[in-house]
This record gives C-alpha cells, structure tokens and sequence, in this order.
C-alpha cells in the first residue's frame, strides 16, 4: 500500500497515512471513538520529502497495515512548529474537509487574485488563529507578518483565508450585512471604521478565534506562506461548486 503525508493545518501537525486523501478527509473530519469530530484543512506533501526537524523516515515505517490488513490511518510525525518546516514547493494539493467528512481538493494558481482597495477580514489558520481586519491586500497582509512586520509580532510562516466582507468593505458603517455570518457584528463595523479613518493597517477582531471558519465566506481562497515565498490556493466558483461539487456545497453550507 501507498503511504502518504499530510500537513494539517486543523490542528497542525505533520501525518502519515495509508489513507488517499478523500479517505484521509473523511477520517480526519468524523473522527473515531478516540477522537473529535470537526472541520479539517490538510495539504499533500510531497511523500519524497525528507528533513533534519522531522523524523519522517521512523513515522512512514511505523505506518503498516493492521494486522487484519486494514490500511493505517494515521501516524503523527510531529504536532509542534510544522508550518515553518515544510518547504512551500513540497505542498501538493489543499483539501477543505466539512464536519461530515466531505472533501474539496484545491490547486495552488501562479495568478493571485485581483487586488481591490477596499477594506479586508483575515482568518489566520497556523500557526495562530485570530481574526484580523486590514486595509493591506493578501499579498501585502503576507509581507507584513512574516517578511517585514513593523511590530515585534513575527510569524515564520502563516496560513490564512481571505473571507467576505460585501458591502462592509467600502461601507462598514451602513452596508447591508446580508448573508455574514459573523458574530459580533457591531463589533466588527467598529473595527472597519477605525480602519477607515485611523492610520493603521490592521486590527484585531477576535484574538481568539477558533482556527475553522464558515467554507461559504471565503472571498477568494487560501494562502500559506514563509520566507521564501506565497502560495494561493483560489477557492472554485459557487457555479462550479454547485454543479460538480454538489455533495460538498450542500454539506458545507448546513
């Protein structure tokens, strides 16, 4: 049997698998007797990939059958300082798993999304997760926590999904809040005010927000960086989602 390696971004960690990544998802996602069930985010590593801060050779040769020949579903290799350690060329695929265990694989795009100048709301996944407001693009965002941050708050490496915002991000104080789902709401206008007319770039909306988020809300898609360099992930069209994705669409918007 094959074996594969995963990052988890839900928690982070870095697994070994004997499972595809559909079976993988489905695992991870509904969990088992000995283990929460929830959303789950995880990239395909290269399973060539070796290196000095993991022991991933020792990981994938304690990831063998069961004795009744079930494949292994999984096999922790490390759950501490992962993002940081994985060379951005080594990832494969992006796959956003819902809490029942649907599976969406996305491809990385050498194209980013079009930058607009309107205001933006971060979900940071890992290594930290808080919510974040900011008038800086996703690019720039990315510059800002791990190349040249202008505080003593430093990332090594950050994966994170640009969510909507509609109308509140040229009009947080009067714009139609429509479907967000947000909590807080006043709380949040609050913020994108003080954007507007404040000389900052970002603001804190929830310091301690959980790491999973609402799939439906992401504007554009995900991005995981280092030092080295971005990589986007574009999330498909509703259209496509919902006439070849249909399983996942629906599950995803319960």
């Amino acid at each position: 049997m094959s074996v594969f390696l995963y990052l988890s971004l839900i928690p982070e960690a870095l697994i070994a698998s004997m499972l595809p990544p559909d079976d993988f998802g489905s695992y991870y996602a509904v969990g088992s007797k000995k283990k929460s069930s929830g959303q789950a985010i995880f990239f395909e590593v290269n399973p060539e990939f070796r290196s000095k801060y993991f022991s991933i050779q020792e990981g994938l040769s304690r990831c063998v059958p069961h004795e009744d020949g079930a494949p292994k579903s999984s096999i922790y290799i490390s759950v501490y300082r992962v993002i940081e350690h994985v060379p951005i060329s080594e990832l494969g695929k992006l796959y956003l798993v819902t809490q029942d265990g649907r599976t969406l694989g996305l491809d990385y795009s050498e194209d980013y999304p079009i930058m607009d100048d309107g205001l933006h709301l971060y979900k940071e996944i890992a290594p930290v997760s808080p919510l974040i407001a900011s008038r800086l693009t996703p690019i720039d965002f990315y510059d800002l926590i791990v190349r040249n941050p202008t505080s003593l708050v430093r990332l090594p490496a950050i994966a994170f999904a640009e969510l909507r915002l509609d109308e509140l991000a040229e009009d947080p104080e009067l714009g139609e809040v429509g479907d967000l789902p947000y909590p807080n709401m006043d709380h949040l206008r609050e913020v994108l005010m003080d954007l507007k007319t404040k000389p900052v770039a970002t603001k804190m909306v929830d310091r301690i927000s959980p790491a999973n988020f609402a799939y439906r809300t992401v504007k554009n898609g995900v991005f995981v960086g280092n030092e080295n360099g971005l990589r986007y992930y574009p999330m498909l069209s509703k259209e496509t989602l919902r006439t070849q994705h249909y399983r996942w669409w629906r599950s995803a918007n319960m």
